[in-house]
């Protein structure tokens, strides 16, 4: 199969980020390789109003080292953009010109407004925000790009110079920082809320975030809540969470700033003004939800790439979070009509369940896509195949799922088979306990639902479940003898009846 690579390079105010991606015919990407260099082109801007020397040698050093990482990976085709720092510095247009020619690309200079419509497209492209109104924020050393929306379509877009390294030099100098100066910042942020929306949106439900102050927020929160999920891409903050950590971080000078956990140390002198932006922007909005977008501009680049070379299918704009399990299941080769026959039987005895037991509509999602991927890890091997559906689920890229759904959607898959959840599980045991016990539940259906399809014939239909005492009566209906898929059914009901607390017992 044909596959093409790809790097989009973002020069922002406080680093230059190159992201190398191979594509193929059907519009997937894999990230190769994503370089960061902090290069801090915004320091002292504010005041003299250029790119400081030692700022420009630091740009061109690192654009040295890009040219080398994209020539070494064969990269075809290069989207190069400047942002914020280069827009407003006297000598932007001078570092532009040297860095075109260190990479040996065009490197375009773009406006807030172009800024904002790549975070857009990603946003597009990670997460199914149909029939619901939001805010996409992406949050640079320089500037805040802030967009309303519904569904797929921008109402109001602003490119405002609130960035974490502009309001630091403006507004924060001492260290640690004074309350005088975090009051001055915060009326200063809501003053250039209210010009640029006046008006505001109506009710806002979500906001959809990215830039390097989010992502180092995404990793201070899951430090704070022991949570250790492969990616933060997708992950639910509060803004409570935003506000007892600010609350910690403007406390403590720079040096003890370096060993926050979830801190990089490079970011440790311009977060708490990145933190008060994020609160003020919750709360003049009413937002009480962030959702974390780990990839932003860079992936907007890509996108537009693909689009430019016919790369992106049509199929995957507006996808569903069903059309991502399934390519994702069909990457990994999986027995489709088995896996679709054990989603089938699953649903079925969800749907008698779900009022008893209050099992919500998400669950419902969770349980249909761990039905459809729980055979995924013969992909890499049959021996201890559930292990690998675990580990391939909980790292693969699905839309519309956030990282605690693809943890438990993960863990439902994994105990299909073998060893039930026990404390000794480490990802298991660090679910919340309300969590846990839907990991239980579903589990314990899905497990059940995969011994009913014994012979992978499709042969059993699931036609009433009826509870008595503590027996969950299960009538059950077959195209022929189905004695094998009884059988197995009695062999995996173990978690099921765990669970559920009642003994089960097939009818025909």
């Amino acid at each position: 199969m044909n596959k093409s690579r790809l790097a989009a390079i973002d020069i922002g105010t406080n680093s230059i980020r190159c992201i190398v991606v191979e594509v193929d015919q059907q519009g997937r990407y894999t990230i190769l390789d994503d370089e960061k260099a902090t290069v801090r082109l915004g320091e002292n801007l504010a005041a003299s109003g250029s790119i400081s020397p030692a700022a420009f040698a630091r740009a061109v050093d690192a654009m040295s080292r890009i040219r080398k990482l994209i020539d070494g990976l064969k990269v075809t085709e290069v989207e190069a953009v400047a942002t914020s720092a280069v827009r407003s510095a006297s000598n932007g247009n001078e570092l532009v010109s040297v860095l075109t020619r260190e990479l040996g690309r065009e490197i375009r200079v773009i406006t807030g407004e172009e800024e904002a419509e790549l975070v857009a497209r990603s946003v597009r492209h990670n997460f199914d925000m149909s029939g619901k109104r939001y805010m996409i924020i992406d949050i640079g050393g320089g500037s805040v790009e802030v967009m309303s929306a519904v569904a797929n379509h921008v109402e109001n877009c602003s490119s405002l110079e609130l960035g974490a390294v502009r309001m630091t030099d403006r507004f924060l100098k001492s260290d640690p920082v004074q309350e005088s100066e975090i009051a001055k910042l915060r009326r200063f942020v809501r003053s250039e809320l209210k010009e640029a929306f006046a008006e505001k949106p109506g009710s806002v439900q979500t906001f959809i975030c990215s830039g390097g102050t989010i992502t180092t927020l995404a990793a201070m929160v899951m430090n704070m809540r022991h949570q250790t999920y492969s990616t933060a891409h997708g992950l639910e903050v509060l803004r409570s969470e935003v506000v007892h950590l600010l609350a910690m971080l403007e406390r403590k000078d720079i040096k003890s700033l370096r060993n926050v956990p979830g801190l990089s140390p490079d970011r440790a002198d311009i977060i708490v003004a990145g933190f008060v932006v994020i609160d003020e922007l919750l709360k003049y909005f009413g937002a009480n939800i962030l959702l974390v977008n780990e990839r932003g501009i860079r992936e907007g680049l890509i996108i537009s790439c693909m689009k430019r070379l016919n790369l992106l299918p049509e199929s995957t704009v507006g996808r569903s979070w069903k059309e991502s399990i399934l390519d994702f299941a069909r990457s990994c080769h999986f027995d489709e009509p088995h896996s679709r026959h054990v989603a089938k039987i699953s649903l079925s005895i969800f749907g008698y369940l779900a009022k008893e037991f209050g099992l919500k509509k998400n669950d419902r999602r969770l349980l249909e896509s761990a039905a459809l991927l729980h055979d995924v890890g013969y992909f890499i091997s049959y021996n201890s195949h559930h292990k690998h559906s675990h580990h391939l689920i909980r790292h693969a890229e699905l839309f519309g799922f956030s990282p605690r759904e693809r943890e438990m959607m993960a863990l439902i898959a994994r105990y299909h088979r073998k060893s039930l959840p026990k404390k000794k599980h480490p990802e298991y045991e660090r679910l919340e306990p309300k969590d846990q016990q839907i990991v239980a539940r579903l589990g314990g259906i899905l497990r059940l639902s995969d011994g009913l399809d014994r012979r992978r014939s499709g042969l059993v239909e699931v036609v009433a479940l009826n509870r008595n005492e503590s027996n969950f009566c299960i009538k059950l209906l077959g195209t022929e003898d189905i004695s094998v898929e009884i059988f197995g059914g009695n062999a995996k009901k173990d978690l099921f009846e765990k669970a559920f607390g009642g003994s089960v017992i097939f009818e025909m």
